[in-house]
């Protein structure tokens, strides 16, 4: 069994007071804007994917 995500900071409100929902698995409850959230992995990117920006400041 994987352990759970624990997110560090609310995604909404940025706090730091998060605990596990008793709603179900993988959900929490900030205590600073009484909102409740899901992490959810979507997958994984393909290898063949990369930035075409170069990285520089092109000015």
């Amino acid at each position: 069994m994987s352990e759970r995500a624990a997110p560090f900071y609310c995604p909404y409100c940025g706090d730091e007071d998060l605990r596990p929902s008793e709603q179900g698995h993988g959900a929490w409850e900030c205590g600073a804007c009484n909102r409740a959230f899901q992490l959810k992995f979507l997958g994984l990117l393909s290898r063949g994917l990369q930035r075409n920006d170069g990285g520089g400041d092109d000015i």
